[in-house]
């Protein structure tokens, strides 16, 4: 896995799909333990990430990294990545043609990591995987699309505009380990009946005798 996602990563450092390419330092592929259930997908990168080519360097990133020591995991055993790879120019909101120009690198990394978890930041990536919803209406809930849980979340930064959102955030972040456990619950096959206490039929050939009803 490790060799394929490295080939996905060279592909968005070469790609020039769409402007951004022309004026990004660095492209921003993500990182992070690519076996982790969690997969975390911002929107796009900033001043700091566009910088140092990795995604949530900057203050954001400082605000991620709590939330994710907040529900007992550190940053290097998730892995986050970005629905646009490349710093849309003075931090402004990504563009639909250019999200849609990272699309098919975004399908691919998921592809190949199969998280249980995808954890959106951010309204824009929300809206990537949840058309059509508001932020302020689903974060913090767990929804199931192409087979994937998605689990939306407000962007960490908007705590930094917003110091109100900081315990929301955390709250929401509480959550993603029960929702990840509870689908794993679901996912488990039935046990097996024993067939040493299962009750057995009876076969007197007295069609008058009793017989015990199971409760069940």
């Amino acid at each position: 896995m490790p060799d394929r996602l490295a080939d996905i990563a060279a592909e968005v450092t070469a790609c020039t799909r769409c402007p951004l390419a022309e004026t990004r330092t660095n492209s921003v592929p993500g990182n992070g333990d690519p076996t982790s259930p969690y997969l975390f997908v911002g929107e796009a990168p900033g001043f700091n990430e566009d910088a140092q080519g990795l995604p949530f360097v900057g203050n954001a990133g400082n605000v991620l990294n709590r939330l994710i020591e907040g529900i007992g995991l550190q940053r290097e055993e998730v892995f986050v990545t970005n629905i646009v790879k490349c710093r849309p120019p003075d931090n402004r909101d990504p563009e639909p043609a250019e999200i849609e120009a990272c699309s098919g690198h975004l399908r691919r990394q998921i592809e190949l990591m199969d998280p249980e978890a995808i954890i959106t930041l951010g309204r824009f990536s929300m809206n990537h995987f949840i058309p059509g919803e508001r932020i302020s209406r689903i974060h913090g809930s767990s929804h199931e699309v192409d087979g994937r849980i998605i689990i939306a979340m407000y962007h960490p930064a908007a705590s930094l505009h917003q110091p109100g959102l900081a315990d929301t955030l955390a709250e929401d972040f509480r959550q993603i380990p029960e929702v990840v456990a509870a689908a794993r619950a679901r996912a488990e096959p039935a046990p097996s009946p024993d067939p040493e206490s299962t009750t057995a039929t009876d076969t007197n050939s007295d069609p008058d005798s009793p017989r015990q009803l199971s409760l069940f």
